[in-house]
């Protein structure tokens, strides 16, 4: 009888993930670095220290140089890379790019001062100290004339970007690092023989054409892109990360370091992404919560405290640099302080801010390194990490101390306790077709600091008892989807659903019962056989109230306003709520970026481009004359585009400023431009805290 064999195949059994360290299975990775994001920072708070500072140190903890439970491997490279590239984005999206413009000299004179003098300074140290060649002191200078904003986050958390000291200081980053990733590229190619004319003329032509294509095409293509896709989605957030990175790319193709490409992006698509809007809110929770993050986590991951045990000459360099990027960085802050007279605690900001290390360091002794350039050794690299470790850790502590202070200062001089808390109240309907841009238009507006939740407020008219509770029930579905929509901004609702056979009575009590202080209310166009100026409802509702009101047909995304026609008619500078209706104006402004122009009909027009200079905040404004109104019905036919928003200022009937015409004016705006327009009526009564509009300095 033949026999027969059975052969089994041993199949392997499957393992669990390696519990040795380094880890590497990506899902413990991942789930220890969220652990680390959210555990670090609410020890440190405790003890009130920055909570970035506890991500960088429990980086060199677990790092490679420390008890090695992760490697600094490709992953956490590249998620570092993202983090410093989204770093430098925000920053120029948070940039007050009126102030910027406004102030451009002194992030010029400040970016100049805070590479100069660390420049000048570390060639001699390298030349006569360190006993490095010419060129390898100019490198061994640039580590640190340039800087990181390490800092930054701590800088948003505050609230304090727009302070004019950090504007400066964020602006002249783009100038600091410029100028020392240039001197990287000559430096190394001068190594490589390579520092001709057709050098320079590359890189001359290479940076024109890629921060002017920069400033002038993607503005353009993001207005078109909004403009096309109206609706708030994640593809927004896709375009803008699109964006990002191809401009980060494009940067480093014409030979400086992608930061600079996403700073140049943050600030071309700064006026596209309105600060109080659900847009920026994603792009901010999104870096903050894991980009930034990881690109702290990558620097901490690093450092190596052991160098200091390896030999003098890590400790000398390691000195060197140290001292000489307190030294040169706060003198640079303190010159700047002194040429535009801020205070101690902005220059203590702008020297936290601009003393951070990490990215351009890195990328120039790493390079510098690999170039082979004399002097730049193990030693070097060892410095230079030293050097970061210590900087992470002090830039923070002093921004955040600063930073306290000036927050503190800032709320000292704004605010009174008898001041009117501003209250926004947007009336809407079933029939309201353009809801979502009606809250757009309140976040503009809205006063953060007042902490106040927009009131929402639908009215149904009552019918049997059946019908009237179902209508209620859509008002309140209505309402609910208006809500989910400010959620997205982070800006808190309230909800009012009232029963009133009367739509413009029901929107009165309501205003009055909880002490609104501004009326956004929406207009379609269209035309009832009672109207007067808007229909029956609204000119009711402007009738029986005395707030600020804001009558608009907002139907495209206000983020895409190339420029605010401002209608002044005449004598409406007289009027008691002038400078709150002008503060609303310019608040716009702010937050969309857009140039105000002034149309001033048969009036005083240097009286109001004085009282436009006294109002707060700062936006950029001109004012013309029209003699009459035909004068401005032809400039409004011929000049104003549909990216234009167009806003007159009207007055009640009786009110200093009223003029008849002003019944058949907003009818007549709708016919003559396509694009967003708002009747801004100011409130009748003076109010007590009418002066916090105005600067007295």
């Amino acid at each position: 009888m033949q026999s027969t064999t059975t052969t089994e195949t041993a199949t392997p059994l499957a393992t669990g993930p390696s519990l040795t360290p380094p880890f590497d299975d990506p899902v413990l990775i991942f789930g220890l670095a969220m652990v680390i994001f959210l555990v670090a920072p609410l020890v440190l708070k405790r003890y009130r220290l920055p909570g970035i500072v506890g991500i960088i140190l429990i980086g060199a903890a677990i790092g490679p140089n420390g008890v090695h439970l992760l490697e600094r491997d490709a992953t956490i490279q590249l998620l570092g890379e993202v983090g410093l590239i989204y770093l430098m984005f925000i920053a120029g999206l948070e940039i007050n790019l009126n102030q910027f413009i406004e102030y451009k000299d002194r992030s010029i004179v400040f970016g100049l001062f805070s590479f100069v003098i660390p420049q000048a300074v570390g060639t001699v140290v390298g030349v006569y100290v360190l006993g490095l060649s010419l060129g390898a002191a100019s490198l061994f200078a640039a580590i640190f004339a340039s800087h990181t904003l390490l800092a930054y986050p701590v800088v948003n958390r505050l609230g304090i970007a727009t302070d004019e000291a950090m504007t400066a200081t964020i602006g002249g980053t783009i100038l600091t690092d410029t100028l020392a990733l240039l001197v990287l590229a000559v430096v190394i190619a001068s190594v490589d023989g390579v520092l001709d004319a057709a050098f320079w003329l590359q890189l001359g032509v290479g940076l024109t054409l890629f921060f002017v294509g920069i400033w002038l095409l993607v503005p353009r293509l993001g207005r078109w892109f909004f403009r096309i896709h109206g609706d708030e989605s994640y593809f927004e957030f896709l375009f803008v990360m699109a964006v990002l990175f191809i401009c980060a790319f494009l940067a480093e193709l014409v030979g400086v370091e992608h930061i600079i490409g996403a700073f140049l992006a943050g600030l071309a698509l700064n006026r596209l992404i309105p600060e109080s809007g659900p847009l920026m809110n994603r792009i901010e929770f999104v870096g903050n919560a894991l980009f930034i993050p990881f690109f702290l986590l990558s620097v901490g991951m690093l450092v190596d405290a052991r160098v200091v045990l390896e030999g003098a000459g890590t400790l000398v360099i390691a000195g060197s640099l140290i001292v000489m990027v307190f030294a040169t960085k706060y003198v640079a802050a303190w010159a700047t302080g002194r040429v535009y007279g801020y205070d101690r605690d902005q220059v203590l900001g702008m020297f936290g801010l601009s003393v951070g290390q990490a990215a351009a360091a890195l990328a120039i002794v790493q390079i510098g390194f690999e170039a082979g350039v004399p002097g730049f050794d193990q030693d070097m690299i060892n410095a230079v990490v030293l050097m970061i470790l210590v900087v992470s850790l002090v830039s923070p502590a002093l921004v955040e101390r600063a930073g306290g202070a000036l927050v503190r200062a800032r709320e000292h001089e704004e605010y009174d306790p008898s001041d009117t808390r501003q209250r926004i109240l947007v009336p809407v309907s079933a029939s309201s077709k353009y809801r979502e841009s009606l809250l757009d238009l309140a976040f503009t507006i809205r006063n953060e600091r007042d902490d106040e939740p927009i009131h929402t407020v639908a009215v149904v008219r009552p019918e049997a008892n059946v019908r009237t509770e179902a209508k209620v029930a859509k008002a309140e579905a209505l309402l609910d989807e208006m809500e989910a929509y400010a959620s997205g901004a982070e800006v808190p609702i309230e909800e009012h659903t009232r029963v009133n056979h009367n739509i413009a009575s029901g929107i009165v009590h309501s205003a009055v019962e909880n002490r609104i202080t501004t009326l956004v209310i929406g207009w379609d166009g269209a035309r009832s056989r009672t109207q007067q100026v808007f229909g029956h409802t609204i000119d009711r509702v402007l009738s029986r109230t005395t707030q600020l009101a804001l009558v608009g047909r907002v139907r495209e995304r206000l983020n895409t306003t190339r420029r605010i026609v401002l209608v002044l008619p005449p004598g409406i500078d007289h009027n008691d709520g002038f400078s709150e209706a002008l503060h609303t104006v310019k608040l716009i402004s702010e937050q969309t970026g857009a140039p105000i122009r002034g149309l001033v009909i048969d009036g005083d027009r240097a009286q109001c481009q004085r009282l436009f200079g006294l109002v707060e905040p700062d936006a950029p404004g001109e004012f013309v004359d029209l003699t009459d109104w035909d004068e401005l019905l032809a400039a409004l036919r011929d000049d104003v585009r549909s990216d234009d928003l167009v806003v007159c200022m009207s007055a009640r009937r009786n009110d200093i400023g009223w003029d008849p015409r002003l019944q058949t004016l907003p009818k007549s705006i709708s016919t003559l431009t396509n694009g967003n327009f708002v009747v801004m009526y100011p409130a009748t009564e003076e109010r007590a805290d009418d002066r916090q509009f105005l600067r007295f300095s």
